[in-house]
């Protein structure tokens, strides 16, 4: 077989050395007639290239809604490439033609070589077997293979879509067949496989002008698709060395095995970070004082205290599961109740159960204001049950349902235990008096908060008034913008830290509730200073935190304005210079503002005081109806 394709071969090879007169000329002319025969073949896999990068954005968007689960990926992908038509293997029938063509090539060479024509000398040199300045012919043919690859993730309009490590694999054995080629065959079929690669630059820019891939592409859609699977895609970047193992994989894969082994479990937390606990403390230490639930906490953050906890408490079982696995588990999560202070569920990545659709899913504030403005617009939608700091929170709730057409959820008038916890902390706290008044700046994370706008007026202002400053900014802010960070401090490094003090460990917020007076923008750490100390915070009117650009539409004024001017003062960053007379006032009338935030957090929270008890109250009671219903159901069956 291998002789009769090398006499067909021959007949094209010999006119182009009788045309030339030279055979490596011959060679090269031969490369590109085969090049223009099988330019159908091209024009073809153009084709399906192009669909599969109209395929695209379709198939992002289906990696990010069932992302993790495997098996559910892969058969709406096979779905898809069978309703477009999409043949996956149908970009390596031009490699399996030019190995085929390269079989029957040998022959045609070494007839040439055996002939001992002039020039032809070296064509017949293998560089394993001959070496000498044969060895010039795999560096040349790798050298080709690299320029192509270069050309092509630029021109083929599926590699240019590729990912970087698609792009490495696919280049990395083009290169190495290449090379290793060269180093088996003579310098003849080197030659011909040089020209072969570099040629296919020619025949892509072609194939572009005749089947221009932008007339078919919408690049837009593909790159707007690529943005949630790109933050997906983040979640699991390693963070060691590509020769190290993960430290934390094994336990991660124990814990995800140890959850799914539990069966009827009742509630579930889940927690992103050690600092998510205090939002759920009140409620957990309440069901394990009075009930014999076992809760299962699931934690993102491997150092959560909530493992410390478990050494001295049977009944709380916590688990370490990292954001990428956490969506899996999500999906496939079977259990009566699921407590999480996580906005957006359903939204993005994190999915309800697939497995169980009668799942109680159960969201408690990390704040006390409101509901409609800071949050996404579609933040809550996805909950059955909201624990509610205030009523002013269930009144934006239900003004959401009422204009959008949602389900009414089930609003429990809950209360803030967070609150509860730092009131009573505060009352035992050791208040010794300042030589000088303290004020502690505490912005929020955003861009444009307090520290990127008026920190350095603001700072010489309270200096020049003898006051002590304290800077502590959010730990989001240092982590996110750390050089801006690090260049405020840079720009005060010559004030003495008895004077100004940039507060770099927030293991602890001793600092925040023995300072006299807090300055911030929009962070709803005001609320807790002020209502736990009733002493009053100063805000500046930095562009406002909105995640939900529709807020007005309620007719309802977040809490997050009005509060601005119950519970403190609003500065206009223009007129910072009214600032040290405003804070002057604020500290000469002490128990003038003590008794006002008392009054407005009066009216504030709901259950002050039992905010913890009541939640879990709460959690209890659905627990046990829960039980019971089940138990009928069996009955009935």
């Amino acid at each position: 077989m291998l002789d009769a394709l090398a006499s067909v071969l021959s007949l094209i090879v010999q006119p182009c050395y009788d045309l030339t007169g030279n055979w490596w000329l011959a060679i090269l002319l031969f490369t590109v007639i085969i090049k223009i025969v099988l330019m159908p073949v091209a024009l073809w896999c153009q084709k399906n290239a192009i669909v599969m990068v109209q395929l695209m954005p379709d198939l992002n968007r289906i990696t990010v809604k069932h992302f993790g689960d495997r098996e559910t990926i892969g058969e709406m992908q096979n779905a898809l490439y069978k309703e477009r038509r999409y043949h996956p293997m149908l970009s390596l029938v031009p490699l399996a033609i030019q190995i085929i063509i390269l079989f029957g090539l040998v022959e045609v060479v070494r007839s040439i070589t055996e002939g001992g024509a002039p020039g032809t000398e070296f064509m017949g040199l293998v560089p394993f077997e001959d070496g000498g300045a044969s060895w010039a012919m795999p560096l040349l043919a790798g050298l080709s293979a690299v320029i192509m690859g270069f050309a092509q993730n630029r021109i083929n309009p599926l590699q240019r879509e590729q990912s970087k490590t698609e792009k490495n694999v696919t280049n990395g054995l083009s290169i190495a067949l290449s090379f290793v080629l060269g180093i088996f065959v003579s310098a003849g079929m080197a030659f011909y496989w040089i020209c072969s690669n570099l040629s296919s630059i020619a025949v892509q820019a072609l194939c572009n002008v005749i089947i221009k891939p932008s007339k078919h592409i919408d690049y837009e859609d593909l790159a707007e698709s690529r943005v949630s699977l790109d933050e997906l895609n983040a979640l699991s970047k390693r963070t060691t060395k590509w020769y190290q193992r993960d430290p934390l994989a094994k336990r991660e894969k124990a814990d995800y095995k140890r959850f799914f082994n539990i069966v009827n479990k009742h509630i579930v937390f889940y927690s992103e970070g050690s600092g998510f606990y205090r939002y759920f403390q009140g409620a957990i230490e309440w069901l394990l004082a009075n009930s014999d639930v076992r809760i299962h906490y699931i934690t993102s953050d491997p150092n959560d205290q909530v493992f410390e906890i478990a050494k001295t408490e049977p009944r709380m079982l916590p688990y370490f599961i990292g954001d990428k696995r956490l969506i899996t588990l999500m999906m496939k999560m079977d259990a009566d109740i699921v407590v999480t202070s996580l906005e957006d569920l359903e939204n993005y990545y994190i999915k309800r159960s697939y497995i169980r659709h009668d799942i109680e899913y159960v969201f408690m504030f990390h704040h006390m204001t409101s509901a409609h403005m800071v949050a996404n617009k579609n933040a809550y939608d996805h909950y059955e049950t909201i624990m509610c700091a205030g009523p002013h929170q269930v009144e934006e709730l239900r003004r959401a349902e009422e204009l959008y057409g949602l389900p009414a959820r089930n609003l429990v008038p809950c209360g803030y235990d967070l609150l509860d916890r730092l009131i009573a902390s505060y009352e035992v706290l050791e208040k010794s008096k300042h030589e000088r008044p303290v004020v502690i700046v505490a912005p929020s994370w955003q861009d444009d908060c307090i520290l990127d706008t008026c920190a350095d007026e603001m700072l010489k202002l309270l200096l020049a008034e003898g006051y002590r400053v304290i800077v502590r900014p959010h730990p989001e802010y240092v982590k996110r913008y750390r050089p801006r960070w690090e260049a405020l401090q840079a720009r005060f490094a010559d004030v003495d830290d008895g004077d100004l003090f940039f507060e770099r460990d927030f293991g602890s917020t001793d600092t925040v509730f023995t300072s006299d007076l807090l300055i911030t923008d929009w962070s709803s750490v005001a609320c807790d200073f002020s209502f736990s100390t009733g002493k009053p915070s100063v805000f500046v009117d930095t562009p406002m935190k909105v995640g939900n650009p529709d807020w007005r539409e309620y007719g309802i004024e977040p809490t997050d304005i009005s509060l601005r001017n119950e519970i403190g003062v609003s500065v206009s960053p223009d007129n910072l210079a009214a600032l040290p007379a405003i804070v002057k006032d604020m500290l000469g009338n002490h128990d003038a503002w003590a008794h006002r935030i008392e009054s407005v957090r009066a009216g504030f929270i709901f259950n002050l005081g039992h905010g913890g008890s009541a939640a879990g109250e709460y959690l209890l009671e659905s627990i046990l109806a829960k039980q019971e219903a089940k138990k009928a159901e069996i009955g009935h069956v």
